[in-house]
């Protein structure tokens, strides 16, 4: 725990005030007064209620549902800090919207993760960007100013150390979820399980094949997000058929849940659906066997490192298998 710095100061956006909170809590300060309001035709309106000239201003915005609305928030708070002369503005965004837009699949689609990254940088005037577990890491790129991917991957690898469970297998739910699977595993000491599958539409999936032995393993599946849920029942299903244990563990860092989500993932096979605060939850989304752990740590110690010109790099180190606390 840090004592309050002066030159710095955190504000907060509407999509997830609770987590400021706790960042600004971890580092022993308060937030900035800043004052948003939606006028009676959607607009949006905000002002830092402080004198922030020659600040290092950090803005926690989840670009979550309703994402279009946070987005546009984002920008315009970023733009008033811009205008009343904060010296550094980094968006700390723990959810990057439009980030499953990032390529084109098809003629005529658009890049929408790129054009995001321009309203933020370009248009908006983020001088630098926080943000944690891409859908794609090549986002990253998409910047043309410093930007941190920091990446939940060891508070989940602590978390399951520290279950000690017997006979596991890690699982990338798709090929493109191979790379970060394996890092879990190899900090889990496990063997790595991989399902294929093809998209025949938007946000539906369909198993082909699955490469790992199975039978009698305790899978754990790890995601960077869940939406409709509707991969992670393909794939519950399929390592079930494949011999798995009916006691199923599932990790993502954004809980989305959109639609039926909740119904797939509230299943007695699924022993526990492990996410982060990224996102808030609500509580009709909530449900006996989902697990929250918070990501106000490690977003604080980027946002102390930033602030003072550290590294940032060592939030990436593994676990610690004696359980020590990482932040």
């Amino acid at each position: 725990m840090y004592l309050p710095t002066e030159g710095y100061r955190i504000f907060a956006g509407t999509s997830n005030p609770d987590l400021a909170r706790e960042i600004a809590e971890y580092l022993h300060t308060s937030l900035g007064q800043m004052r948003l309001e939606r006028f009676s035709d959607g607009e949006i309106y905000a002002a830092s209620e402080e004198n922030v000239r020659g600040v290092d201003a950090f803005v926690v915005q989840s670009t979550c549902p309703p994402v279009n609305d946070n987005i546009m928030e984002l920008a315009i708070i970023i733009d008033s800090l811009k205008r009343a002369s904060a010296e550094r503005i980094t968006a700390v965004v723990p959810y990057y919207g439009y980030a499953r837009q990032e390529k084109k699949d098809a003629p005529r689609e658009p890049i929408a993760a790129r054009l995001v990254a321009d309203i933020l940088a370009t248009a908006a005037g983020a001088d630098r960007v926080v943000t944690i577990d891409l859908h794609a890491g090549a986002i990253q790129g998409f910047f043309r100013i410093p930007t941190d991917h920091l990446t939940a991957l060891p508070m989940f690898a602590n978390y399951f150390l520290r279950k000690r469970l017997e006979g596991i297998t890690v699982v990338a739910p798709d090929a493109g979820r191979v790379k970060a699977a394996e890092k879990l595993a190899d900090y889990l000491n496990a063997p790595l399980t991989v399902v294929y599958k093809r998209r025949p539409h938007h946000q539906e999936a369909e198993v082909t094949h699955v490469v790992g032995d199975l039978e009698g393993q305790i899978p754990i599946i790890y995601e960077d997000m869940i939406a409709t849920g509707g991969t992670l029942e393909a794939c519950v299903e399929a390592l079930l058929d494949h011999g798995a244990k009916p006691e199923i563990y599932i990790a993502a860092t954004h809980p989305i849940l959109t639609g039926p989500a909740v119904k797939r993932l509230n299943r007695r096979e699924i022993a526990e659906v492990v996410v982060t605060n990224t996102i808030p939850v609500p509580p009709e989304k909530r449900f006996p066997r989902l697990r929250i752990l918070s990501i106000a740590p490690l977003l604080a110690e980027a946002i102390r490192r930033i602030h003072h010109n550290e590294s940032v790099s060592a939030l990436f180190k593994p676990p610690m298998v004696n359980n020590e606390p990482m932040y």
